[in-house]
This record gives C-alpha cells, structure tokens and sequence, in this order.
C-alpha cells in the first residue's frame, strides 16, 4: 500500500505502526520521527513562504485568508499525480492546523488514480486511540494498532492510580495562542483532568475558542500552561516578551506570581493528536503534581518562565 500522509499525526502513527516503508509522501511540518523529514514532500504551507511573523500577525493572516474563502496550504497535484497513493490520510477537524479533508477531495478529482481517503477527526484522548486502530485496520497491521493503544491506555492508567487519592486539583488554563489569546480545547482539558488538574475557560472536546486576558485573570488559575498550536519552546520564547510587557493582566495572575507558569513544547506533545499525547499528560501531571511525578521531565519539553527571565537577568 502507498500511504500519503497530509497529518503531521497521521505520519508519527504510520512509523509507529511500522509502515514506514509504505509512506510515499508528508507534509513540510510532518518532523517526527526524524526519518519523517526524509520523505517527498507534497504540502506547504504559504505562512511558510512568509518568514517570522509574530502570533498577532499569523492570526491576522490566517483570519483574512479564511474570510476570503482561501487555504494556507499549497497542495502539488503534480506529485501527488507522479506518486500515485492508494491511500491519503487527511482531517475535517481543523483547517488552520492542516490541509483539509475538502481541499484533498478536489485535488484527487484530477488524479488518474482513484486513492481511498481517510479523514481522522479525534476531539478526545479516547477518539485518538481510535485514530490509532483504525488506522490500523485499514493498514492491516490490527494487532500492532492494538499493542500500541494498549501501551498507551495503561500509561495513563499509571497516571490516574497515582492520583486516585489526590485530593488537591488545582485550576490550570492551557494558553493555545498568545496573541489573540486563545483556551485550548479538543482533547487539552481531558490531559488537564487526567494529570490531576482542574481545567479552567477550555471546553473538552470541542474546538479552541478566543478569549481574553481579562477572563483568564477572573479565572485565576494555580497554573498557566503556553501551549501555542505547533510551537516549540524556542518559538514560543520568540514572542513571550510581547506578552509579559504589553499585557496588563499578566503580573496579576496568580500563576505568575506563584511562579507556576510554564512553557511546554506544544507541537510534540500538545497540538497533535498522536501517541505522543500520552507524553504530554505525563508531562502535564509532572508540573501539576511535582512532588507525586518526581521523574525529570524529557529534554526541552518544559520551560518555567520565571526561572528563565531569572537566569536571563543573572546573567546579564
């Protein structure tokens, strides 16, 4: 089967299932495992093209891109004619995140081929895990979805048992943008609650929603979590200063002067729905719960804002 991967997720569930040699082409944000940068590329993006743009600047764009009618994304028919897929992987969930199920549909129209499309649209840790199966499924590679998800269910099953007598959940907004501010939504509140916190603003399982730092200090959350769609910390870093600055409502939440505000790197394991979201709620329980969660958290996943400005000021 020649599998063409249009997720960055879709992409890190075909390795995992050890199909690796069937992906015939990705996406240019498709960068994990890294072997996944080593596949053609039949998908970019036009913010791409557009350099270093600041959150505000981003949402600027992809609104009027939006109101216009117009994609971010650049499909090459041309490759895509040339590769011949038997099957694309796409997503009705967000087109602001990834190339939409629509967008494929039209270009699979011009193709000499007839490619079976699949549309994964989880809003939940739980529709995740069926991503996974039945991606699985259609593969024939049942039995591998099946050991995976099950590793994966009794992972945070380890998690919940620690926490079983926890009586302490604090409240934790999950930022998915910075600038406009944005709640996290889809399957973010449900990592919030199964690592032990009270999820605050966010509705589970439906979609990321503006906001306003007026609502987020009235919600005074123990704990605010950066999260912004498909940043790293470094990215994220890029544009904090903005915020901390400009923002009159940030030294006033309770968060940042507890010091409890911190950075996690959102397009490992926040932003996509793949395995690795299993990650993010050991992630999460770990900064929630530091005295229950004592594991060193994994390289560059997490970053305390107020140790950082700290050591930037120490150190000149």
């Amino acid at each position: 089967m020649r599998i063409c991967s249009l997720l960055p997720s879709s992409t890190e569930i075909v390795f995992a299932l050890g199909l690796e040699e069937d992906l015939v082409a990705v996406t240019h944000e498709c960068d994990y495992p890294p072997e996944a940068r080593s596949k053609p590329v039949v998908v970019n993006s036009i913010l791409k093209e557009k350099g270093k743009l600041s959150s505000a600047r981003i949402d600027e764009f992809v609104s009027q891109s939006r109101s216009e009618g117009k994609s971010v994304y650049l499909i090459d028919s041309e490759s895509l004619k040339e590769i011949k897929p038997d099957l694309i992987i796409t997503q009705g969930l967000c087109d602001v995140c990834a190339v939409s199920e629509n967008e494929v549909t039209e270009v699979c129209e011009i193709l000499e081929s007839s490619p079976e499309i699949l549309s994964l649209e989880p809003s939940t840790v739980s529709e995740i895990m069926d991503s996974v199966l039945l991606l699985g499924e259609i593969t024939r590679t049942k039995e591998k979805a099946s050991q995976i998800v099950d590793g994966l269910r009794k992972r945070i099953e380890s998690v919940e048992k620690k926490l079983s007598r926890e009586r302490y959940r604090p409240g934790v907004f999950c930022l998915e943008w910075l600038n406009p501010p944005y709640a996290a939504g889809h399957w973010v509140p449900e990592m919030v609650k199964t690592a032990g916190g009270e999820p605050l603003i966010s509705r589970e399982g439906e979609p990321s929603f503006k906001t306003t730092w007026d609502e987020i200090l009235e919600s005074s959350p123990d704990y605010l979590i950066l999260m912004p769609c498909g940043f790293d910390i470094e990215k994220t870093l890029d544009g904090i200063e903005d915020v901390t600055s400009e923002v009159r409502q940030w030294h006033a939440l309770r968060a940042v002067k507890k010091g409890h505000c911190y950075i996690v790197d959102a397009n490992s394991y926040f932003s996509r729905p793949s395995p690795r979201i299993v990650d993010g709620i050991e992630l999460l329980a770990r900064i929630i719960h530091p005295d229950i969660f004592t594991q060193r958290p994994k390289a560059n996943s997490v970053l305390n804002v107020k140790n950082h400005f700290y050591l930037q000021t120490f150190l000149g």
